[in-house]
């Protein structure tokens, strides 16, 4: 176990409770009517989530920047996260997010197409550039045609739903929401676990990776598939939440030997606690209408990522 680890285990049992009774109403178990109601149905289904997201989003982001050997990678570099966002846009242009369960199905097939788009033209030959490159132009065409789609919406209230699922966010999230997530989010995160050792061995170079006997086209699939997988149910239950896979790994890597396999553990761990917290500000500020997560984590994350490009120059001069 490595050593940030047993910390981040106890800072995220102890912000649970915390999670669990925050909200512009504080919970007070003893005194407020249907408080075991509020707490089964509400709040401890969205905690849940919030933990099970974030833990996704941060592993995703350490195995990222592990296998691209670039700090300022990001899990929507993939164009997995855009093109579940634009799956689940179809879903609310067209109508069928109306019923149940179809929203987060729509955003699962979006994730699905752009990760078997980017297995099609990069997941046979192993190389980074070519696969950082697809990566990259899928993100770009779902980001164009979920644009399109808003700017042919039938009507103003669906622009703003789209709007609005686009910004992110835990509110009314319930238990069917975790079922959909957890699962998706587990497998994703044991598929990254066995990408491992194959990281590890990257950081060396691609030419002594394979001499050690990594296979680079098995590692893409395996990245593809759990990112692919995190990201993908993230963005399903909850919308687009940005930079938590960009600045976890950067928080937990000074306290590891800065390998992929040792910082993934601790990157998901990171994550689920920065989610967890950052939902629960959204929860209490005082403002008219709740913060949308996505929004609050934007906020949180641009200024960091400034810092890191501001750090990286400095140490280029």
């Amino acid at each position: 176990m490595t050593r940030p680890v047993p910390l981040l285990i106890v800072l995220l049992l102890a912000m649970l409770p915390l999670s669990l009774l925050a909200g512009r109403v504080w919970l007070d178990p003893a005194s407020t009517p249907n408080a075991v109601i509020i707490l089964a149905e509400l709040r401890f289904p969205r905690t849940l989530l919030a933990v099970t997201i974030g833990m996704g989003l941060g592993a995703a982001g350490a195995a990222m920047q592990g296998y691209l050997r670039n700090p300022l990678a990001d899990p929507g570099l993939f164009g997995i996260a855009p093109g579940a966002a634009l799956g689940a846009v179809f879903s609310l242009w067209l109508g069928p997010a109306e019923f149940p369960f179809m929203l987060p199905l729509f955003a699962l097939l979006g994730a699905g197409g752009a990760m078997a788009l980017l297995a099609l033209i990069a997941g046979r030959t192993g190389g980074i550039a070519l696969f950082t490159l697809a990566g990259m132009m899928i993100a770009s065409l779902a980001g164009a045609l979920t644009s399109l789609v808003i700017s042919l919406a039938p009507n103003a209230f669906a622009t703003s739903e789209i709007i609005t699922w686009l910004m992110g966010a835990l509110t009314d999230r319930g238990w069917s929401d975790v079922w959909i997530a957890a699962p998706l989010t587990f497998g994703g995160l044991a598929l990254l676990h066995i990408a491992g050792r194959g990281l590890d061995a990257l950081t060396l170079g691609e030419a002594a990776a394979r001499s050690l006997g990594a296979d680079p086209v098995r590692l893409q699939w395996l990245l593809i598939a759990g990112v692919g997988l995190t990201v993908g149910g993230a963005v399903a239950v909850a919308g687009i939440i940005g930079f938590v896979g960009l600045i976890v790994p950067h928080l937990v890597r000074p306290l590891t030997d800065r390998q992929p396999s040792s910082l993934m553990i601790p990157s998901a761990l990171a994550g689920g606690l920065l989610v967890l917290i950052a939902d629960s500000l959204c929860r209490i500020l005082p403002i008219v209408t709740e913060l949308r997560l996505g929004i609050a984590l934007s906020l949180i994350g641009a200024p960091f990522f400034l810092w890191l490009l501001l750090r990286m120059r400095r140490g280029l001069a």
